[in-house]
């Protein structure tokens, strides 16, 4: 079974993806704090780290950084509902960063799942 880190300090948010991936047969494991989500995959990676970018402590744009540090292969979804500037602008700068998708707030169950394969490399997708 695969496995995934959920980084998103957004309560209800985090316990609405959470529940979406654990239904399509992903183990899951969430935080609402970037430092707890390095600290996280540094004592054990994942296969896919999912974080939202605006968040307060470590915002994920660091958590991207700091975990490619760690492991250079990272493979990581950044999710946004933008900010200041519009999601897109952000998810942008993810990328360059080192994100391998990105996914725009809201989404449904189905954008997730179809993020979540190409994050992965499935093929499927």
């Amino acid at each position: 079974m695969q496995r995934i880190l959920l980084v998103d300090d957004d309560d209800l948010s985090r316990g609405a993806v959470h529940k979406m991936l654990e239904r399509s047969g992903y183990a899951v494991e969430s935080t609402g704090a970037g430092q707890d989500a390095i600290n996280r995959y540094r004592r054990d990676s994942v296969d896919l780290v999912i974080t939202d970018l605006i968040m307060p402590d470590v915002d994920g744009l660091e958590i991207i950084q700091e975990l490619r540090r760690v492991n250079p292969e990272v493979r990581i979804l950044a999710i946004s509902g933008g900010g200041r500037v519009d999601a897109e602008e952000y998810l942008s700068v993810a990328r360059k960063f080192g994100a391998v998708e990105v996914l725009s707030k809201p989404f449904t169950g189905q954008d997730l799942k179809r993020a979540v394969e190409i994050a992965l490399g499935n093929t499927a997708a």
